[in-house]
């Protein structure tokens, strides 16, 4: 280990935010530890690849670890003695949840519990975690802002990351550990996951089957390119939150804690059926479309208001849909061989 650099510890490395947030640390020349416990929620063939990528870059070196396992955690933090924390290991899925309750308890608060304690014992200058859009839950002011009130998740992997806000706090406060929660808005790009719904809609129009699309295809998504999540994650985690010592109205964005949350979105909206449109003009191939009323723990829209983090990084995701769109078909194609 390069201790005369920084050391980053990157949890959920083989995931597809991970995967990308560990090119860009590599790329600049960062040290960077990765852990995943590559469980098989999707296909493992795939998180493989990712780490076969990353392991071609100097400055990288890959732990199998669950961060669910606490004593496997404290170990890491221990002898790795991470300067930085990028955490975004987790169950996901909302659809999932409904099915493996569990799953997401274990991972997503007991997980984070870990990560926490061991920042807690071995300080780092910032920590900076996943939450998710899904925290809105049953929100309909658009668009979603940061000082927005979150107590009514629709999903319990919404109520888990409300949670891991709610703990970071209260280890911000406690332990005077700078964190830094974001909240991703519909993530695609190249290695997406298999389960997401751009995913598999690439595999149904060029398997020619059927896309099933919710709620009669009123449903409109912040589509955002996961280069720009990246970019955003490490613009946000090179600037460490202060203490806002004049946060006295407990307002959920602002506290007396070395602590924030940020949404990370495109702030722009797509139709879902927009989206689809630029899958088959990438693709040449038009989609046959099953339309189904809304699934459980679903919501009809998001939309992202990124003012708040312009101006603490001085970037906004950017990329358009069409163009975004376009080099993960590109990619789908190679890694397919199609």
């Amino acid at each position: 280990m390069q201790k005369n650099k920084e050391v980053w510890l990157v949890t959920g490395a083989a995931g597809f935010i991970g995967m990308h947030v560990c090119q860009m640390l590599l790329a600049q020349g960062k040290v960077v530890v990765g852990i995943d416990n590559l469980n098989d929620y999707y296909d493992v063939s795939l998180k493989v690849a990712r780490l076969r990528s990353l392991e071609r870059a100097s400055g990288f070196e890959f732990c199998r670890t669950d961060v669910a396992d606490a004593d496997a955690v404290g170990s890491l933090f221990e002898t790795k003695r991470p300067d930085y924390v990028v955490h975004l290991a987790a169950q996901a899925g909302v659809r999932y949840s409904l099915i493996n309750p569990q799953a997401y308890v274990e991972s997503n608060i007991q997980g984070f519990l870990n990560i926490l304690e061991g920042a807690r014992h071995h300080p780092v200058k910032h920590l900076v975690y996943a939450s998710s859009s899904s925290v809105y839950g049953a929100n309909t002011v658009m668009p979603f802002a940061e000082s927005h009130n979150v107590d009514h998740p629709v999903s319990l992997y919404a109520a888990t990351k409300k949670s891991n806000e709610l703990m970071a706090h209260a280890y911000s406060h406690l332990f005077q550990i700078p964190s830094t929660g974001l909240r991703f808005f519909t993530v695609y790009g190249p290695w997406g996951r298999p389960d997401m719904a751009p995913m598999l809609f690439i595999d149904a129009i060029l398997k020619n089957r059927p896309i099933d699309v919710f709620n009669n295809g009123q449903m409109t998504r912040d589509f955002t390119y996961v280069d720009d999540i990246a970019e955003a994650v490490l613009r946000v985690a090179a600037k460490p939150p202060a203490p806002d010592r004049a946060s006295t109205d407990g307002a959920p964005d602002r506290s007396g804690a070395p602590y924030r949350v940020f949404n990370i979105g495109n702030g722009a909206p797509t139709q879902l059926l927009e989206f689809i449109g630029a899958l088959e003009a990438a693709l040449g191939k038009k989609a046959v479309l099953n339309y189904l009323p809304m699934q459980p723990g679903d919501v009809q829209m998001t939309s992202a208001s990124v003012e708040k983090l312009q101006d603490w990084i001085s970037f906004r995701p950017s990329t358009p849909v069409q163009k975004g769109v376009e080099n993960f078909v590109n990619w789908h194609r190679k890694y397919n061989n199609i």
